[in-house]
């Protein structure tokens, strides 16, 4: 009782504060989600239980619960109560930030462990809710919703890789399909008695009795947790990646098979990029390619994609209704950024519909993704306003390039930035390209000037005002010519500064921009 009026006091306070935030999305209560596994234990505060939900608070101790457990088959009692400490203080953040629902989630260590269930009578006591004890099956059943969470269409396999077990499921497959292997790093490094060259022999027999398998021709591999994200970031730095986001970081198979060579036979400190990962993952680290570079060997996939998105997006993901499943990751954190930033989130969303139409009148071919891509750009155009005119090429670049999106490629990042970039620097020579360019494709970067240029003059004529956008016509009047409409009560937007832009705009379209002002 005392909690309840102790949380309902917090949520009343959380919501009068939450009105005077601006940074703050409205009618959002918080949701948090902890994860009791073999190496580490976190708390996740979800800003919401949304599509694509924002991190209001994030926090792990690695306490090393599994610890030991392959030989004494017990969780490592220091461990048990470094976690009880650590829950104490998820509780308190949890009244502090005004979270609603709580899920606790346990995995390898707990589920396996003689002393198990004790442990979770503790935390349930602690916690006054309910602890979901993973069965191997449901974690990866989990891990593979969190990468439908975290990727526009997936095709693959999903290897979830924590400290005590490896759960491995076809991203597609149903429910309950998936298996588990004593691999996690933990638990392994145990198994072969610190020999990295025996870990490699049990995870490659291991890995021979696995009944998971491809289901087309796309062979990509999702890698999922802490120790796998680490070879992520490390993979990133040693070869000066210019986007520091590891999610959906895509490396060819061949190529990492090589690095997780270089990391399991040489001392990390002799790694370049190595202050790239904390020092509190780099021991398992060894542990954690080995593992990889067998999975290589066995699947032959052609692509490892990092997630950030595992077992805990998964279970939020699962708990929505269908048709909030159904909408689109990128397209709704972009939308949610818009309405914290833009001057006016209607106008991006009009942006958006009259750029497509603009695209189709001109004959350019979109992908899904150069449509998502673009329409996300739209939602994006206006966040960098309220910064100093010179720097706001700058902000709004490093803003998109750094975002917590997920459903977008490395190289759809770089479209973002792109057209952000240019939307706020101009599109001379002189304006240069973003580092980041490097990452897109002669078509995606010439796509993206094109949207900026675009931005550049619509922005002169509707200054970020709903409604103004649809009376603007644009129609392609001849193999070379193009006409941009204006309707007599907006006549007196024509003059020198729109002109100059759609110069610009003609160039970037290699075709004659005819400004009309119809009646």
């Amino acid at each position: 009782m005392l909690r309840r009026a102790l949380h309902s006091s917090f949520s009343a306070n959380q919501r009068k504060a939450i009105q005077l935030a601006q940074g703050r999305l409205k009618e959002r209560e918080p949701v948090a989600v902890i994860d009791l596994g073999s190496n580490s234990v976190r708390q996740v505060i979800y800003e919401g239980q949304t599509r694509s939900p924002s991190v209001l608070f994030n926090e792990k101790i690695l306490c090393g619960l599994g610890e030991g457990l392959h030989l004494s088959g017990k969780l490592n009692e220091i461990a048990v109560e470094r976690a009880i400490r650590a829950l104490r203080r998820f509780k308190q953040l949890q009244h502090q930030t005004g979270v609603g629902d709580v899920h606790v989630l346990a995995t390898a260590a707990a589920r396996e462990a003689e002393n198990g269930p004790q442990f979770i009578a503790r935390v349930e006591e602690l916690m006054e809710c309910h602890v979901e004890v993973l069965t191997g099956a449901m974690e990866a059943h989990y891990a593979a919703l969190g990468i439908h969470a975290g990727f526009h269409k997936p095709s693959g396999i999903v290897g979830d890789l924590g400290g005590g077990s490896l759960e491995l499921v076809n991203v597609n497959a149903r429910k309950g399909s998936g298996i588990t292997l004593p691999l996690g790093g933990l638990r392994l490094r145990e198994m072969a008695g610190e020999s990295l060259s025996k870990a490699a022999k049990i995870a490659r027999k291991a890995l021979s009795e696995s009944t998971v398998t491809w289901d087309n021709s796309n062979k990509t591999f999702y890698a999922v947790g802490g120790t796998w994200r680490s070879l992520g970031r490390l993979h990133l730095s040693y070869y000066d990646h210019p986007l520091p986001a590891v999610h959906e970081y895509e490396v060819p198979a061949d190529r990492m098979l090589r690095f997780c060579s270089k990391v399991a036979a040489r001392q990390l400190s002799d790694i370049r990029g190595i202050e790239a990962v904390s020092k509190n993952r780099r021991e398992l680290l060894p542990y954690g390619a080995a593992v990889m570079g067998e999975i290589i060997k066995a699947y032959a996939p052609d692509t490892i994609a990092i997630s950030s998105l595992g077992v805990r997006e998964g279970f939020l993901y699962s708990r929505l209704p269908q048709k909030e499943r159904e909408k689109d990751s990128l397209l709704t954190a972009a939308r949610d950024l818009s309405i914290l930033r833009a001057r006016a989130p209607d106008h991006c969303m009009e942006l958006a519909e009259w750029t497509g139409r603009a695209i189709g009148e001109l004959g350019i071919e979109e992908t899904e993704d150069d449509r998502r891509h673009r329409t996300a750009s739209c939602y994006l155009a206006d966040i960098g306003w309220r910064a100093h005119p010179d720097f706001r090429a700058r902000q709004a670049l490093e803003v998109i390039a750094n975002a917590g999106f997920v459903g977008i490629s490395h190289e759809g990042r770089a479209y973002l930035a792109i057209a952000a970039y240019h939307r706020y620097q101009g599109l001379s020579q002189k304006a240069g390209e973003p580092e980041v360019a490097v990452l897109a494709s002669e078509g995606s970067r010439r796509r993206a000037r094109i949207l900026a240029a675009f931005f550049r003059v619509l922005y002169l004529l509707s200054a970020s005002t709903p409604g103004v956008l649809p009376m603007i016509g644009f129609a392609k009047t001849g193999p070379s010519d193009v006409e941009l409409r204006i309707p007599p009560e907006l006549a007196d937007l024509d003059g020198e500064r729109p002109e100059e832009r759609v110069r610009q705009l003609g160039a970037e379209l290699g075709l004659n921009v005819n400004v009309i002002v119809e009646g």
